[in-house]
């Protein structure tokens, strides 16, 4: 496929011949909840990512004690290869790698095409939960919080004029949401008071990088995917779309499978952003 980073993507193949390597430690995360304990590939430990993924009492990701302590708890050690697979074509698997990435564990890997792709070639799922020895991960010290945008950094960018120009912009949710029809796809919550997008955001769905089966498009498609946006040309990119799960996704495309050098995920998204008293919104479909 040729991507920049070809490193951080194995295939359901190169899993299957690796469920007992005891160096590689087999993650799913998934949107629905109770997806892992209904089957799992054989080996993998389970993430919850409303109840480990986040903060339990603030709306924020698990400070670096608590990402600690869920390393800890999955049987990771800092030179353990991580690798990460869910259901929604790894929306939440992309989210977990980003947090892994946040924190320093750089050796973690997406599994191209996720619980649906490996269903699909009818490999094996268990329903006994894996057994795991608690390992001691240590607490990270200086998370990368280059990967990460804050509301106050994406406002600056707006009131600077820079949204664009120098930054580019990308909502990665549907049309429908991104317009302003609806709040939140069919039969998930609204968590916001008001529908649109932040002005100045460009509207490329996450979907749009991802094949029938799934896997990334080849590193040509995807460059034809964002190049007429204008964004590969920005010095810094910022993704966002409802609670920062899909455009971990999108993150996870432009940074290492297209090698952008600076993009940033906004995990605060429209959840944040379409319930701030003030916040400038926009409707409809892009200029």
């Amino acid at each position: 496929m040729d991507y920049a980073h070809p490193e951080v993507l194995v295939s359901t193949e190169w899993v299957a011949d690796h469920l007992v390597d005891p160096g590689v430690r087999l993650i799913e995360v998934d949107v629905d909840t109770t997806a892992y304990d209904s089957g799992h590939v054989s080996g993998a430990a389970g993430w919850n990512w409303q109840s480990q993924l986040n903060d339990r009492i603030r709306r924020d990701i698990p400070d670096a004690k608590a990402f600690a302590e869920l390393l800890s708890q999955a049987g990771v050690m800092p030179k353990t290869t991580v690798v990460l697979y869910g259901d929604n074509n790894n929306w939440f698997a992309a989210f977990a790698f980003w947090l892994l990435q946040l924190y320093g564990h750089k050796n973690a890997k997406l599994m191209n095409g996720g619980r649906a792709k490996w269903v699909a070639e009818g490999r094996p799922l268990v329903t006994v939960r894996t057994a795991v020895k608690p390992t001691h991960y240590p607490v990270p010290r200086r998370p990368n919080l280059g990967l990460r945008a804050r509301r106050v950094e994406v406002e600056r960018a707006l009131r600077s004029k820079t949204v664009g120009k120098g930054v580019g912009l990308i909502d990665v949710r549907s049309a429908p949401e991104y317009v302003g029809d609806i709040i939140a796809p069919p039969g998930m919550s609204e968590t916001a008071q008001r529908p649109g997008h932040i002005p100045g955001a460009r509207n490329i769905p996450w979907s749009q990088a991802v094949g029938p089966d799934g896997t990334f498009k080849p590193r040509e498609q995807l460059e034809q995917l964002y190049r007429p946006t204008g964004v590969l040309a920005k010095g810094e990119i910022i993704a966002y779309c409802r609670i920062g799960e899909r455009s971990s996704h999108t993150w996870f495309a432009l940074k290492y499978l297209l090698g952008h050098k600076k993009v940033r995920n906004y995990d605060g998204s429209w959840t944040e952003w379409g319930n701030v008293v003030g916040a400038p919104i926009a409707k409809g479909a892009e200029p």
